[in-house]
């Protein structure tokens, strides 16, 4: 029998082993995946956010990368870990932050309108840019595809496209290729266009803001000239991740378990993503640094992922050959406790039929681990796209099988959803998304509850096991796997 802790006791005629919870007091964990589930409480993850949210209250607000916040929360984390046995790394990376120095646009009449720069948007330099508005017609990929502009001379215009689909930079890509001087995107919702981030500085091409619905739609029925100021400034700076293994399982089979500790600066990040940061602690601080495991297990807390998933992406380009070999799959858990919570497991067959396809090798049969957990406790799951949001990204483009849970972030539940979850039909899974209102006071302890219940139950089954039905590749398997 396989068991998670570190003192061996009878107790009731079972075999069960005493640990220590976050908080110090003891707790006897069960070696049954399903068992161990039970032991990341709701309670104890809350515990974490709360932590966290006093965290950013006692630093401008927020804990984004770069910050005084974000420093605290890597001490945070790190010290819990030290404190349960783990030998605790924080390795440095470069990323680039951003300033995004005056934001304004002025409409055809003269009128102001609320206008934020995108992460990584190039200056239009302190006079701006005035041209004329050219609009791009919303469709189910809007200003996605280089098709969208057919007909239309956008070149030296500020192009309007409309939030949806694709990334930003993606859209800015397409725009720069067809000649525009300056993009604006618009939201969805009338919220304004928060944290949106254009990835990698090397991939802004041109000025790109982003306005709120209601903004867009104001623009879109009177076209003319706009004068766009966004005088931003990117230098290079550091951030931390936070790795800790345990001691025990197999160093050949490692399962990568991850979620990004840093917020965006518009607020503190209590769902996005305290929320995955939380219940993955949790979770590590019941296993233990060195339970009875088959495989090795890695907990990882990814810094700047907000602004181009930087962190992971570095993480993964400093391993060597052996080291990716070793890595048997990544688990990713990004927003848990959304108030108008989904339940959705990313979709590693591609069943859904929607966006980037399946994940590696491997992806499927996480994908069914999650949605068969959800389900015993009465909970329907849908698919969520591969849709490189979040820090799977730069494990499955080198052929790591991933997936995890995920409640939804600012897409919209639809009345089928709503029908079987509860919650706001045609409204988005958060409507505090990047902004000052991501706090404790809005999450969803229900949905959170069985989130961080997944995650402890995921975890602990491929910590055991990496073979069955919903197993990943191994041994040759994985190498041919991942060199076809």
């Amino acid at each position: 029998m396989r068991l998670f802790g570190v003192v061996v006791v009878a107790m009731a005629g079972a075999l069960v082993v005493s640990g220590c919870s976050s908080s110090g007091s003891e707790a006897a964990v069960p070696a049954d995946p399903v068992a161990f589930s039970e032991t990341v409480t709701v309670d104890a993850v809350t515990g974490h956010l709360e932590q966290l949210e006093k965290i950013a209250g006692n630093n401008d607000g927020n804990r984004s990368a770069g910050t005084p916040g974000y420093d605290a929360s890597v001490d945070y984390v790190a010290n819990l870990l030290e404190d349960k046995g783990f030998d605790v790394s924080t390795p440095e990376f470069d990323f680039s932050s951003f300033d995004p120095g005056t934001e304004s646009l002025k409409a055809t009449d003269g009128s102001d309108v609320p206008v934020r720069a995108l992460t990584y948007s190039p200056s239009t330099g302190p006079t701006g840019i005035t041209a004329r508005l050219v609009v791009i017609p919303a469709d189910e990929t809007p200003g996605c595809e280089a098709t969208d502009y057919d007909g239309r001379d956008v070149n030296g215009a500020i192009v309007l496209v409309t939030r949806g689909v694709c990334p930003f930079g993606d859209k800015q890509k397409i725009a720069a290729d067809r000649g525009a001087a300056a993009l604006l995107v618009a939201n969805n919702e009338d919220a304004m266009l928060g944290g949106a981030t254009l990835g990698e500085p090397e991939d802004a091409r041109i000025p790109t803001g982003g306005v709120s619905k209601a903004s867009g739609e104001a623009l879109a029925v009177a076209p003319g000239d706009l004068t766009l100021i966004l005088d931003t400034s990117t230098e290079t700076t550091k951030s931390r991740n936070v790795i800790a293994q345990t001691k025990t399982g197999a160093t050949d089979n490692v399962v990568v378990v991850g979620a990004h500790l840093d917020s965006v600066p518009e607020g503190p990040g209590i769902n996005d993503n305290g929320s995955g940061t939380a219940a993955v602690l949790e979770t590590a601080l019941q296993m233990g640094s060195s339970p009875s495991i088959e495989n090795a297990v890695r907990f990882a807390f990814w810094g700047a992922e907000e602004v181009g998933l930087v962190g992971s992406t570095r993480y993964v380009e400093g391993l060597s050959d052996q080291e990716r070999a070793d890595i048997a799959l990544y688990l990713n858990f990004d927003m848990l406790g959304s108030p108008n919570a989904g339940y959705l497991a990313y979709d590693g067959d591609n069943s859904d039929a929607v966006g980037e396809g399946p994940g590696p090798e491997g992806s499927a049969g996480i994908e069914r681990t999650f949605v068969d957990f959800l389900a015993d406790r009465g909970i329907a799951a849908d698919g969520t796209d591969f849709d490189g949001r979040s820090d799977y990204g730069p494990f499955i483009e080198i052929g790591i099988p991933a997936g995890g849970v995920f409640s939804g972030a600012d897409e919209r539940k639809t009345p089928a959803q709503a029908e079987k979850w509860g919650g706001e039909a045609e409204e988005t899974f958060d409507p505090n998304y990047h902004s000052a209102q991501d706090n404790l006071a809005n999450i969803d302890r229900e949905a959170l509850a069985a989130n961080a219940s997944a995650v402890a139950f995921g975890v602990a089954t491929y910590a055991q096991d990496l073979s069955g039905p919903n197993g990943v590749p191994v041994g040759d398997a994985r190498t041919q796997a991942r060199t076809e």
